[in-house]
């Protein structure tokens, strides 16, 4: 099987060599650049299998970057942060990021969470990666109906009014949850540890902020908050 392509836009020299190095001795195929004009030019020409995108690169930084990757494919996108921001992790995740990882960060937490999301992608995750998505499904294959919401677990597609709605697989998992216990309130911390795969906690803004991204697609009374608790589907 081939390697896993990974697209790596970072602007700081010393950083983008030493994690391609990292990247690849873990046995992924690395395309590095240092700013964001010529990451799309290679996002479009390569189509890699995961992009790794730092905020703050030149040309067309990185959460301009998402939006631009997000409006042409579903591919995961790990944003990269030099400090943990609210500002700058809510905007990458409203772009359309899956996750992201405060910089410095260790090298074995980025291809664990490189590893997580793509198994939720259903690639193949490098050498030593873990199951596809596909073993994992919270739901057998049906179609199940709430209200004006079609949601078919077999064929992965989504309807509202009869209508197809486009949804990337993170999000597609997260209403896969809800799906499987409509009615039931649905902790972060559970979300995390089903959609995101975080045996070891994580922040719960990622589940936040993707959670207003799906009641955007499906309905903004869909999913009703808990205060407290968490969330859940209403049937």
């Amino acid at each position: 099987m081939a390697d896993t392509h990974v697209l790596f836009v970072e602007d700081d020299d010393v950083i983008r060599e030493a994690t391609q190095l990292a990247l690849e001795r873990d046995g992924f195929e690395v395309t590095a650049v240092p700013d964001g004009l010529t990451g799309l030019e290679k996002f479009r020409a390569d189509q890699p299998d995961i992009a790794l995108l730092d905020v703050m690169v030149p040309g067309l930084d990185g959460v301009s970057l998402c939006r631009r990757i997000r409006d042409e494919s579903t591919v995961p996108v790990i944003m990269l942060s030099a400090r943990a921001d609210s500002i700058d992790v809510v905007l990458g995740l409203e772009a359309g990021a899956d996750d992201y990882v405060t910089k410095p960060f260790d090298g074995a937490v980025l291809v664990a969470r490189i590893r997580a999301v793509l198994r939720r992608f259903g690639h193949a995750s490098g050498p030593g990666g873990g199951a596809s998505a596909a073993d994992d499904e919270p739901l057998e294959g049906s179609v199940l109906t709430f209200g004006d919401l079609e949601v078919d677990t077999e064929g992965m597609e989504v309807r509202k009014g009869g209508r197809s709605v486009a949804l990337t697989p993170t999000e597609m998992r997260l209403l896969l949850e809800f799906s499987a216990a409509p009615g039931t309130v649905l902790s972060r911390d559970r979300l995390l540890e089903r959609v995101w795969d975080y045996g070891w906690g994580g922040d719960t803004r990622v589940v936040d902020v993707h959670v207003q991204r799906l009641r955007g697609k499906i309905g903004q009374d869909r999913i009703e908050t808990v205060r407290g608790f968490g969330y859940k589907l209403r049937g």
